[in-house]
């Protein structure tokens, strides 16, 4: 009799031992999840979106003035803003020159379109464009311009050749073409801004 009363006892110390062994796998395992999780959530964080902006100017005796500010989105593009007055009215080509130089009273220090991979001029969204391509903008009566897009195949501030940073924004007296080599017939360059990394 006491041998099986000792043997109901062990057997049940035993389960409550596996009991609290099981209990104690599972809350570790759930422990580690949050710590997995919430190191993730950091890293997240940590993970800042760059971003660039250029003051532009007049050239060519232009009193153009306005900024293109350039933000980097989670879908791994570029939205590109652009505003500025005193301009004239109708389309004017922007692009992105090579050269973050605007010293020449003409714009012409900041070279030509910002093209690293060699291709022809063209329109961007088509197949054969510059990186430096952008768009016509369209400018009214007021002298007011605006463009906002979100753009594939620019960096901000990695080295890389897509990096926008220490390029030149330039807007032309005339619309682009998207034909024309090498920039699209736009005419001389009325406005300028370097492209510097945001604070």
């Amino acid at each position: 009799m006491l041998k099986h009363l000792n043997y109901i006892f062990l057997v049940g110390i035993a389960s409550i031992t596996f009991a609290c062994g099981s209990g104690s796998t599972s809350s570790n395992e759930e422990t580690i999840e949050e710590v997995e999780i919430m190191d993730s959530e950091t890293e997240t964080e940590t993970m800042e979106l760059q971003s660039a902006v250029a003051m532009i100017s007049g050239a060519s005796g232009s009193n153009v003035s306005g900024s293109a500010t350039f933000t980097e989105l989670e879908n791994g593009k570029i939205r590109l803003v652009v505003q500025v007055e005193n301009l004239s009215e109708g389309e004017h080509a922007l692009h992105l020159h090579e050269n973050g130089d605007c010293s020449a009273a003409d714009a012409t220090s900041a070279g030509g379109h910002w093209n690293p991979t060699d291709d022809p001029h063209g329109k961007r969204g088509e197949d054969e464009y510059h990186s430096g391509d952008i768009d016509n903008m369209v400018v009214g009566e007021d002298g007011v311009g605006a463009v906002e897009m979100e753009v594939e195949g620019w960096t901000i501030g990695d080295g890389a050749s897509s990096d926008i940073l220490n390029k030149a924004v330039i807007i032309h007296a005339d619309a682009d073409d998207f034909t024309s080599q090498p920039s699209g017939a736009a005419g001389s360059r009325v406005a300028c801004g370097v492209i510097q990394a945001g604070s």
